[in-house]
């Protein structure tokens, strides 16, 4: 008999290959032509717009809405690119909701935004689908610098280097470049392996040469590389997975949500990812929300997100939440897990009702048991592998406002470093600033 949303346990195939496929489209889908400049038209063109103060690379929005709006998409996409390379992952996943569009003056006026990153979208895929790249090096400048780390961080820096003549050695220690982008980010937000789309273009500017299957601490030491290129960039993420430190967290079919939504993106075939009938998430960002919605989709009957905290606390936006509850996903807030049930694979979570109070969070003495046969971690990530030549702050290498970390030579941005915000578009900004420092500091 074969599987279904009803079978127990935690099978693959629960769905037919035309339902996953149904399932997994767009998110967003992209605007037509006269769509885009209908949307356009909504803008206000401010000036010193909020929207631009409020995203992280600074991109000039109301100037390239206006482009868009005068039915020049391709000047548009260059606007975008000179402040954010990585434009096209970032208008699918960033969260716009919370940044560029909730300060958009539509939306406090009227509670609609305009559609900054469908626009953003709209932009960069018209470009990049025509094939060529926007940019040329400058002149060769002689000077070498490695990046590790081909993430969102990574890719920026490196590209800006290249872009001003140097040349760059960009070492990841996945089969695959593209860090978060390619492994972190749920599959029904980046349809058609955008990811590695993106990445082939962006390589397209010359002057980086991939090294893949290199990692930092097995393959390659920062000493080393320090004196062999004239700089260094460390763009290597988070690769640690918080622990779940409570009991039974060793059962059977608990995971990391991180693994099963990198697996996910890897599988030839949606069919073959198992998934259980009664899943819960414990965490409360968007790798809970991506995770428990790809569970949705995949076939499970019943998908639970569980939150210490109350929903105002949760990390993932209102926005997010909101997609989670449309897709099936029920939200338990004030919910700590203090135990997993089952004998060898689970069958359940115990939690603890939780409130906020003047001393912090606190228990109240009731408790709940959700059924689970698969139960899915989402906590937050950890460092793992710096060197210990570099200064760690809370968890991070400590780096300047630039990048540069207290190790001549060396500069880290993205998720890795102080300041980091777990955001695609946030660690472009300092791959970029940080690059733009280097080249100031080998060229002066």
């Amino acid at each position: 008999m074969s599987a279904n949303p009803h079978t127990p346990g935690v099978v693959k195939a629960r769905l037919s290959e035309d339902e996953l496929e149904a399932n997994f489209t767009d998110l967003h889908a992209p605007y037509e032509v006269h769509e885009a400049r209908v949307a356009a038209d909504r803008c206000y063109f401010c000036h010193d717009a909020p929207c631009i103060t409020a995203c992280p690379t600074s991109i000039d929005i109301p100037l390239f809405i206006r482009q868009i709006a005068t039915d020049t998409p391709e000047a548009a996409a260059r606007t975008i690119f000179d402040q954010n390379i990585l434009g096209g992952m970032c208008a699918r996943v960033c969260p716009t909701e919370t940044l560029c569009e909730e300060a958009c003056v539509r939306e406090a006026a009227e509670g609609k935004p305009v559609e900054i990153g469908r626009l953003q979208r709209h932009a960069t895929d018209t470009l990049m689908a025509q094939g060529d790249h926007p940019y040329t090096r400058a002149a060769e400048t002689g000077k070498r610098i490695a990046v590790l780390g081909a993430g969102p961080a990574g890719l920026a820096c490196a590209h800006r280097l290249a872009l001003k003549g140097h040349a760059v050695d960009l070492y990841d220690a996945n089969t695959k470049p593209g860090g978060l982008n390619e492994y972190g980010i749920a599959t029904y937000k980046t349809v058609d392996d955008f990811a590695q789309a993106e990445v082939d273009w962006l390589l397209r500017i010359g002057g980086i040469t991939l090294h893949q299957g290199k990692a930092l601490g097995r393959d390659l030491d920062l000493t080393a590389l320090a004196d062999e290129y004239d700089a260094v960039f460390l763009g290597i993420g988070l690769a640690g997975v918080n622990a779940l430190a409570i009991e039974g967290a060793d059962k059977d079919n608990v995971a990391d949500a991180v693994e099963f939504i990198a697996a996910l993106r890897q599988a030839d075939n949606k069919a073959d990812m198992p998934v259980g009938r009664r899943v819960v998430v414990i965490g409360g960002g968007m790798t809970a929300v991506d995770a428990a919605v790809q569970s949705r989709l995949l076939g499970a009957e019943d998908v639970t997100i569980a939150y210490r905290r109350d929903k105002s606390a949760m990390s993932a936006s209102l926005f997010e939440q909101e997609l989670a509850t449309a897709k099936g996903v029920r939200i338990l807030y004030n919910a700590q897990p203090k135990r997993i049930l089952g004998n060898g694979a689970c069958d359940g979570v115990e939690f603890a009702y939780t409130e906020s109070g003047p001393d912090g969070l606190r228990e109240t003495g009731e408790t709940r048991v959700v059924a689970a046969d698969q139960v899915l971690r989402a906590i937050g990530q950890t460092l793992e592998g710096a060197p210990e030549a570099l200064t760690i702050t809370g968890g991070k290498i400590a780096v300047s406002e630039t990048g540069r970390t207290d190790m001549p030579s060396v500069w880290a941005g993205g998720d890795c470093a102080t300041g980091g915000e777990d955001l695609t578009v946030t660690a472009v900004a300092e791959g970029r600033d940080a690059a733009e420092d280097i080249h100031a500091s080998l060229m002066g």
